[in-house]
């Protein structure tokens, strides 16, 4: 059946209308089929891949579950009608659930694609505390971290890398409580089989191949893409020159922190110091 090409420029919905037809066509489903499983009618799926109107967030959740997409188009919804994210962040996070393998360097606080909810929720809490954010926009935040971790269990499973500095582990974010779930959340995740997780200990000092966060995906196509923010705004750079002495420096951070084994060892030991110290 003939279906009429979207612009992606038309606007500003049709990302995701695109996203949508190609995540429908992929699992070999007409629109009618699609709308049937999401309980919707046919024409409602005929508009949003079109972009002549905007999704709901509850068909993002039923599509997405349908369709096998890891979030993807509930990523989308959240990008696209909320506005509590750093600019361009939505971007970064678009690639991010589409990503191959996904590399992460933190340092002070865990990341994001790890976090508890709690633990992203007594984060936010500070910044509403500090003027910094109103509750709204901490609590759009926190929702729009837990549907971008569902990335981690799309198919095919992206390879996530994670490394943290041991300074992730002492800084005690909402207190012991928050602090033991989150400890123990990053022990289950090291189990996973798409997940390296490593810690980078003090007693690397300044051999410590980075001083700051480092972010970085390899697309399915193998491109390389890096991501950094400051207070005010993230940016995205697709220049290899300057993404792939980042990726070498990675690998070399790898090779320096403690492997897999000794650092859910290290994990385990602080969780123990915070349940003794409660």
């Amino acid at each position: 059946m003939y279906e009429k090409t979207i612009d992606p420029s038309s606007s500003p919905w049709a990302p995701y209308g695109i996203q949508l037809r190609m995540s429908r066509r992929a699992k070999r489903l007409t629109q009618a089929q699609l709308a049937r499983k999401c309980k919707y009618d046919p024409s409602y799926v005929s508009f949003l891949e079109l972009a002549r109107r905007p999704p709901s967030e509850e068909f993002s959740v039923r599509a997405d579950a349908v369709l096998e997409t890891g979030g993807t188009l509930t990523l989308m919804y959240w990008q696209l009608r909320h506005t509590a994210l750093v600019p361009g962040f939505p971007e970064y996070a678009n690639h991010e659930s589409r990503a191959a393998e996904i590399r992460l360097f933190s340092i002070g606080v865990v990341s994001g694609l790890l976090q508890t909810e709690a633990y992203a929720g007594a984060w936010e809490a500070a910044n509403v505390r500090r003027g910094t954010a109103t509750p709204e926009q901490a609590e759009e935040r926190v929702n729009f971290l837990m549907t971008r971790q569902q990335c981690l269990d799309r198919t095919p499973l992206p390879l996530l890398h994670a490394v943290l500095d041991e300074s992730c582990l002492h800084r005690p974010i909402g207190g012991a409580e928050v602090m033991i779930e989150q400890l123990l959340h990053l022990e289950h995740l090291a189990m996973k089989p798409n997940i390296l997780l490593q810690v980078a200990p003090y007693s690397l000092g300044e051999d410590r191949p980075f001083s700051l966060p480092v972010t970085l995906l390899t697309m399915p196509d193998r491109k390389l893409l890096g991501y950094a923010e400051t207070e005010v705004r993230g940016y995205l750079d697709r220049d290899i020159e300057t993404v792939l002495p980042l990726f070498k420096g990675y690998d070399r951070l790898q090779i320096e922190a403690l492997n897999q084994a000794a650092s859910v060892e290290m994990i385990r030991a602080v969780r123990k110091d915070y349940e003794d110290g409660r």
